[in-house]
Order: C-alpha cells, then structure tokens, then sequence
C-alpha cells in the first residue's frame, strides 16, 4: 500500500520519520511522500528523514515558532488560517501514485490534536483518496489537560477520516522507563505492528508470490466504513538450521511433510496459535474484538511456513470470534526469521479506554471551570478592599 504521510505536531512527525527508517531497512516502499507539519521550529528541526522542504511551519504569525503550549484550540484555528502552507506541501505529492493519506497525529497535544482534524476536513473536501487518521492517545499518568485534549480531538477526528486507527501509549508504557526511552519503544512498536500491516503485498524483483495476496484493495475495504480500527500482533522465531533450510519450532516428524519437508499439521496448528496470539493479545487500542464490523488476517514469514489450511482456519476462528461476515485473509512471504501473525481490526465499539477517557476528560474540564470561576473570585477578593480609597488608572 503507497501512502503520503503527514506528521502533525510532535509525536507525528517523528512517527512519520520512524515510519521513512522502516522504509530504508525493509525496502517496503509504504511512504511514498512524508510532510510534517508543526508550530514548533524545533520540533521540526529535530527531524531526521523528512525533507526539509517538506516540513512545514504554521502560525509563525500567532506563536512564532514556539507551539501552542497544549493548546488545541488554538492548534484547530492555526490550521485553518494557515491550511493553504500546508496545501503548498501536500501538493507535490504524486498523489495518482498514492493509495491513501494518512494523517499521524499524538491527540494530547496541541498542534497534532487540533490540526489533524482540521487537515482531514480539508484533505477529504479536494481528493477522492481516502484519508485515514492514525491518533496516539496519551498515558493517563500524563495530566488531566492531555486527557481533554485527547478525548476532544478524537470525537472530532474520528468524524473527519473514513476510519481512525488508533495507538493507546497506557496499554504499552512500561514502569521505571524514562520519557524518552519510552516513547521512542513506543514509536517502534507503532512502526512494526501498521508496517507489516500496510507493506503486505508489495512484491519486488526476485520475491515470491503470496498464494492469497492481500493488497491494498483488501487494506481500504477492511477500513470502509469508517470508525475505529486496532491492530494485533504475534511473532514466532525461525531458527537457521546447519542443514541450511529454515526450519523451527513448526517442523515436526517425517509424516504429513509438504514439498518443502515441513510438517503441515504442526505448521496449520502454529499458525491458528499465532492467530489467537494476535487477536486476544495486546492490541493497539484494547478492546473486546467480538462486534468488530470487518477484519483482515495477515500471515508474513518464509513461504514454506505460511500454510493455507492454517490461514484459512485462523481466518475461521476470527469470523467465529467477531461475528463478522468480513473476515478477509492472505499470506504475505517475506525473507525474515520469524513468523508473524497481523489482525486489523476495524469498527470496534467496545472499547473501555474511550469510555474511560471520555469519562476524565469530563471531570477535568468541569475542574478547570470551577478553577477559572474560583480564582476569578479570589482576584475580585483580592483588590475589592482598595477600591474604595484608591482611584484606578482609567
């Protein structure tokens, strides 16, 4: 799948830089154009793979280069006034190479939290690409300010993109990390789990073919219809044997070996395991997969390890496990020492953390109305006593 990629703010401008160094270490070819866009002149300066000229400041009128300062109305008004800078940027984009946009946002910010709902509005007006979101919501450990900003940005954003595929940073900080030690393990496993994902199908020089490709049509169909969408991930290791075959943990006895010598039972087995894995592990946004609208299975490793009785039975398991009639599923053979199982999962609906989210960000921002009217009365309390004897300057 070719995307052009717009990091907005922050966190998604270096998603987006991740996303290039994916690119170059697995020849994947999924960026096909990379902006970022930002109100802070350092943040974009501290790209390393974006081109510069493809990274843009705005609101150098209001803010000067120094952001919004979490502020994300603030970051939703810049956007707009500044849209047609941002336009200058997307417009040399190939986009009749492109699939999709893809808009790379952290929601408990400013500038990605108020801008990216604004570009997608903007975007999905003048194209027929669709233009999905990726949101990173923030820890419930980062503040109450962050988690309004999330929950107000996503049920903004999740209206403006034809599907929101989501990142939950609670369900993946771990305790003791550093913040940037954290968030940079955090943007890797964002990288991995939507690259194997979205590289599925690409076949260069020299590749083997899948024996059920999935390819972009399958990606855009899976994320019709708008929404929510999360992603699984499970990976077994394939260990180089001194016989020179790749063989692991799926070979078994000499009975039931397919051309390649590999024991199909024990392969069909480890792949429905893998599947499994990957749906009731830790997905991207947690959530219940039963009641998921639509899902799409992708099986990647070396081409005698990906079974087409295991896929099809995983794919099975999935239709069985969502109670989705969309279900689709295909391998995608890739020259790696693991095999992976990727699940997209997309219109989910029970999701706790958006509740909970939904539920803090209420609280908090009935906290910052009582805050704002108390101190308004404590500075009335404050000065009421002098009036009386002193004359105010005008």
């Amino acid at each position: 799948m070719k995307l052009a990629m717009i990091g907005f703010g922050q966190a998604g401008g270096k998603i987006v830089d991740k996303f290039l160094e994916y690119d170059e270490a697995t020849q994947s070819g999924i960026v096909r154009s990379a902006v970022a866009v930002n109100t802070a002149k350092a943040d974009l300066l501290g790209l390393e793979r974006i081109p510069e000229e493809n990274r843009v400041l705005i609101g150098q009128a209001r803010v000067k280069g120094h952001g919004v300062g979490a502020d994300n109305e603030l970051g939703a008004e810049i956007a707009e006034e500044d849209i047609d800078e941002i336009q200058g940027a997307i417009d040399n984009i190939p986009v009749h190479e492109i699939d999709a946009f893809m808009i790379v946002a952290g929601l408990g910010g400013g500038t990605g939290s108020g801008g990216s709902p604004v570009l997608a509005k903007h975007l999905k007006r003048i194209y027929t690409e669709p233009v999905y979101g990726l949101g990173v919501l923030p820890g419930g450990d980062e503040g109450g300010i962050y988690t309004l900003n999330a929950a107000r940005s996503f049920q903004t954003f999740v209206r403006e993109v034809d599907n929101l595929l989501v990142f939950d940073n609670d369900a993946w900080r771990k305790s003791g990390e550093s913040m940037e030690g954290g968030y940079e393990q955090i943007n890797d496993e964002i990288v991995r789990r939507f690259g194997v994902l979205f590289g599925a199908g690409e076949v260069g020089s020299g590749d083997e073919v899948a024996e059920s490709v999935v390819d972009s049509s399958e990606i855009i169909n899976t994320l019709s219809g708008g929404g929510v969408s999360t992603v699984g991930y499970a990976a077994e290791t394939v260990e180089e044997q001194d016989s020179g075959g790749l063989l692991s943990r799926f070979k078994g006895d000499d009975d039931g070996l397919d051309d390649s010598g590999m024991d199909t039972a024990n392969t069909t087995n480890r792949i429905t395991s893998l599947v499994r894995k990957a749906a009731l592990g830790r997905l991207t946004l947690p959530c219940e997969i039963d009641g998921a609208e639509r899902a799409l299975l992708v099986m990647s490793g070396p081409s005698n390890h990906l079974n087409r009785k295991g896929i099809e039975r995983g794919r099975k398991w999935l239709e069985e496990q969502t109670g989705s009639m969309e279900v689709r599923g295909g391998d995608y053979p890739v020259r790696e020492n693991n095999v992976a199982a990727s699940i997209l999962l997309s219109g989910v609906h029970n999701v706790p953390r958006i509740k909970e989210l939904q539920q803090v960000a209420i609280e908090a921002q009935d906290n910052i109305d009582d805050i704002r009217q108390q101190s308004e009365e404590n500075l009335e309390e404050l000065v009421e006593d002098d009036e009386d004897e002193l004359d105010p300057l005008f």
